[in-house]
């Protein structure tokens, strides 16, 4: 008898074309919204940043609540890193050097020191539940029927069809144009190939102050648990 097993494997590759570049850092605090300022400071290092498609800013995440502790509303409020904290940002492969330039600027964000101490490539993920902390709709939805209609038509005109979405909690990202109206969105239950386009291309506007990008997900019954800035 011969026999040989089946060794192929329907997972698509995952490719460098966008990477998530995961920086150590130094950094006791930051106010609450702290997004537009930070992307400044990142900018004074990498100008491209913003007309870059693919590339994007994570903002900087702690946990909505523990220990008896609960994230502040106040956007002026301080939220204190703590040594496991990470700066991220995603960028496509050709500007991965450039972004590495980062590694020992000290920066200033609203006053406060923002040291980069090291940093490590990380593959986008092969997880078919997405989450993005910050969706920037068009034109500025609000009522979620309307968002989740909007993003079902974006999905759509990409080949990807949605079966399980839904709305999180909304913010406000503050500019010296407007105040930027944001809310949070769950995908769920899609193919690893479509997983792997929105995590490269993400979704609506200003992926320079971490809008629309997306990032792995457990699964949509942790939705409530979800970190968010």
């Amino acid at each position: 008898m011969y026999w040989q097993e089946d060794t192929k494997s329907n997972t698509p590759k995952v490719t460098d074309d966008v990477v998530d570049l995961v920086f150590t850092l130094r950094c006791q605090c930051l106010p609450v919204d702290h997004v537009y300022a930070l992307f400044e400071a990142v900018q004074t290092v990498l100008p491209w940043l913003q007309e870059e498609p693919g590339a994007g800013l994570h903002a900087m995440n702690v946990a909505a609540s523990g220990n008896g502790w609960v994230r502040p509303k106040d956007p002026d409020a301080l939220l204190y890193l703590s040594k496991r904290t990470r700066f991220e940002l995603r960028v496509p492969r050709h500007r991965i050097a450039d972004a590495k330039k980062l590694v020992g600027k000290k920066l200033d964000v609203c006053g406060y020191v923002f040291a980069l101490l090291s940093v490590r490539k990380r593959p986008l993920s092969t997880m078919t539940t997405l989450f993005s902390r910050h969706l920037v709709s068009g034109p500025e939805l609000t009522d979620e029927e309307d968002i989740l209609r909007w993003v079902s038509a974006q999905l759509i005109e990409q080949g990807i069809t949605p079966r399980k979405m839904l709305c999180g909690t909304g913010h406000s990202i503050a500019t010296p144009e407007k105040n930027i109206a944001t809310r949070s969105l769950m995908i769920a239950d899609l193919e690893v190939e479509e997983s792997l386009w929105l995590q490269q291309h993400g979704l609506g506007l200003h992926r320079h102050l971490g809008c629309g990008l997306f990032i792995p997900h457990k699964g949509i019954t942790d939705l409530r648990k979800e970190t968010i800035r």
